[in-house]
């Protein structure tokens, strides 16, 4: 419930703050005074698209607060929380900042959040009907969002099953045709995976071939440098011809300072790691006489190494930069083209997959028409007993849940699904038209309300509506912006008390041109419109029980010391105290 909503900068309004509580508050004043400012500043509060013309001239900026209780809220709390804000003392803070350069700021809770999460979080809260949600009653959508609402939560889980199951359709039937669609080109791509796969099996690589290859090729090219290169080192470590050599060159230095051990330990040292290094000498002068043994010309053996090598590096050229790569190109392009090869099993999986969702969704269609006809025979009844309350005795207002038939297709496919055996236009709501009809009078014909309702009708038909969904306990805090326009006399005394009742289990706010509804109030506002004669300033007063009889007279007459208005509005307030009266602790408010 809101408790506060403060607004600064905003229109006409320079700084004003409105407390609010339970029960049944309106909002009066006179014509251009200001009184759509608040309605605009709870639009800010719930996220809605920023004007930044309706800043105050002259101001930086506009800015609109609201204290909310969130007491048994749990949605509310939990949402703030996520939110990064914080509930303190039962209450959370919602603010939105409008600068007159356009930009725009949203706070909940104390955190700075995106416009988008102060929607999220406040909007759940308040549900703002205006002159323009007449229209929108008239739209086929609404109207069966309306149902829906009322349907409860069995009715929400079939809907909501449906239009995930719908998605998964309109996917499976996309991917279905672009599979078929594609036929032609998966072919093409198959062919040239199956000419790439036969060069590489026809060479058969293996992995790291291509390295050792070019390896052996240069050791087989250069075979005579390096055995000459190797007897020479050969000849260098141990001669055969008797020439001094690195071993006998150790081995004679090893003996020079095996004579002075004695006289010196590190010539002892020196002497035995001369020993080691002989050791070594013998050990690499084997290896490399070895080395140079196994050096042979084999020019059969060159020529077979090149043509692998060529043949190697005929693929890398077209699947990868090592045979590894080339070998991993293989690898993935056999798996593609099982997938390609299978264009035939895929489209039958896909078919297979479509009837399937096509014929849970037909059940899901049928599940719906009839919660949508229970809940349509139970929310026309409601509507119907509420306009009865509303000065309309004779009126009926039914809900037709038809369906448009379709002819049979060839392929099941697009907009359309079998239900109970018959082919029906469907969409992502289900196959349902839900209409609401009014039959004003006694033996009227029921007709749409685009085309015969008036707009004093269709006012209450939507307050009787909004009275009849509250039941459900969707949202806390109703606000209505002249919803009472084109309404009058006894009528108007009808709607001020509905909405009494409807304040006795939510709280309502009321902006109001009608001294008969305004009577109803537990808390009368006034925006008050003053001027300088350069800048007009509004503000909002709470009128004590005292002076509520002046405005309701200022309603009726356009004065406010008018003996007869006054009497009248006396007799406004007087009819409507017992209806005020319903809730005991509203009394002695003002």
């Amino acid at each position: 419930m809101l408790e506060e909503l403060r607004i600064s900068q905003l229109g006409v309004i320079e700084s004003s703050t409105l407390e609010l509580g339970p029960g049944l508050t309106v909002i009066t004043g006179e014509t251009g005074a200001g009184k759509t400012m608040v309605v605009t500043a709870l639009g800010l509060l719930l996220g809605g698209r920023a004007d930044s013309g309706a800043v105050r001239s002259g101001a930086r900026q506009a800015r609109v607060e609201g204290v909310v209780a969130a007491g048994d809220l749990v949605g509310f709390r939990t949402a703030v929380e996520e939110s990064g804000g914080e509930v303190e003392d039962d209450q959370v803070v919602l603010a939105r900042n409008v600068a007159a350069q356009g930009r725009s700021r949203a706070w909940v809770g104390g955190a700075s959040v995106p416009v988008t999460t102060l929607a999220e979080v406040a909007e759940p809260l308040v549900a703002v009907h205006g002159q323009s949600d007449q229209h929108r009653l008239l739209k086929a959508g609404a109207q069966r969002a309306s149902l829906d609402r009322f349907g409860g939560e069995e009715l929400a889980r079939t809907a909501g099953a449906y239009a995930e199951l719908w998605a998964e359709l309109a996917a499976t039937e996309r991917t279905l045709a672009e599979v078929i669609g594609s036929a032609r080109e998966r072919a093409r791509e198959a062919d040239q995976l199956r000419f790439g796969l036969g060069e590489v099996e026809a060479v058969d690589p293996r992995p790291g071939e291509d390295a050792e290859l070019a390896a052996e090729e240069t050791r087989l090219g250069f075979a005579d440098t390096l055995r000459t290169a190797a007897e020479t080192a050969r000849e260098a470590l141990s001669s055969e011809d008797g020439a001094t050599d690195a071993l006998a060159t150790t081995s004679a230095a090893r003996q020079a300072l095996e004579g002075v051990r004695e006289h010196d330990a590190t010539a002892g040292e020196l002497a035995d790691r001369l020993a080691e290094l002989g050791h070594l000498l013998v050990d690499v002068a084997g290896d490399v006489a070895s080395y140079a043994a196994s050096l042979e010309t084999d020019p059969a053996r060159l020529a077979a190494v090149s043509e692998r090598r060529a043949a190697l590096t005929a693929l890398t050229r077209k699947y990868g930069e090592t045979i590894d790569e080339v070998l991993a190109w293989a690898e993935d392009g056999a798996k593609r083209l099982l997938d390609l090869e299978d264009t035939d099993g895929h489209i039958g999986e896909l078919e297979a997959r479509r009837d399937r969702i096509r014929g849970e969704l037909g059940d899901l269609a049928a599940r719906l028409t009839r919660q949508r006809s229970v809940a349509a025979e139970r929310l026309g009844a409601a509507v119907s007993d509420e306009l009865t309350s509303l000065a309309m005795p004779h009126a009926t207002v039914t809900i037709a849940v038809s369906q448009q038939e379709t002819p049979a297709p060839e392929v099941p496919a697009g907009p359309q699904l079998l239900v109970d055996g018959r082919w029906l236009r469907a969409t992502s709501h289900g196959v349902d038209d839900v209409e609401f009809l009014l039959a004003a009078n006694t033996g009227a014909d029921a007709r749409p309300l685009h085309k015969g309702a008036s707009g004093g009708e269709l006012s209450r038909v939507m307050l009787a509506l909004e009275v009849s969904l509250a039941e459900t306990g969707s949202v806390p805090t109703f606000v209505f912006d002249e919803v009472d326009a084109g309404v009058g006399g006894k009528a108007a005394i009808e709607v001020g008390r509905r909405l009494a009742a409807l304040a006795r289990t939510s709280q309502v706010l009321v902006v109001t041109h009608l001294p008969q509804v305004a009577a109803y109030a537990d808390r009368h506002v006034v925006v008050h419109k003053a001027s300088d004669g350069s800048v007009t300033t509004s503000g909002l007063i709470s009128l004590a029980e005292a002076d509520r009889e002046r405005e309701l007279s200022r309603m009726l007459a356009g004065v406010e010391d008018s003996d007869s208005a006054r009497a009248h509005a006396r007799e406004l307030l007087d009819a409507a105290a017992p209806e005020r009266a319903c809730l005991p602790e509203r009394q002695g408010r003002g």
